[in-house]
């Protein structure tokens, strides 16, 4: 094993100085603004909400039927996405006005 130090104007051995490591931040991602995924955000919300109101009251039913909400939001988005209501779907895309 090496003792050498390394100064703060040269880089360790191996390292390039390069930050970015190749990936381009540029790339607009969209970040899933589209009907489809604020459906299913909105749903699995409202079943995280009921699961934890019966998760403090100490309600297995209601518990899983929250969890079973969530679950349905996830399909609700894929459903509608498939759809074309998904980031660059067909049904959501703009027409210049």
């Amino acid at each position: 094993m090496s003792k050498a130090t390394v100064s703060g104007t040269q880089p360790a051995a191996g390292k390039t100085g390069k930050t970015h490591h190749g990936i381009d931040h540029s790339i607009d991602l969209g970040h899933g603004n589209s009907p489809a995924a604020w459906t299913c955000v909105i749903v699995m919300l409202i079943g995280a909400l009921i699961a934890s109101i019966a998760f403090v009251i100490a309600s297995s039913p209601i518990f899983w039927a929250g969890i079973a909400v969530m679950f349905v939001g996830l399909l609700a988005g894929y459903i509608m996405r498939k759809a074309g209501y998904g980031v660059g779907g067909s049904k959501i895309k703009n027409t210049g006005h």
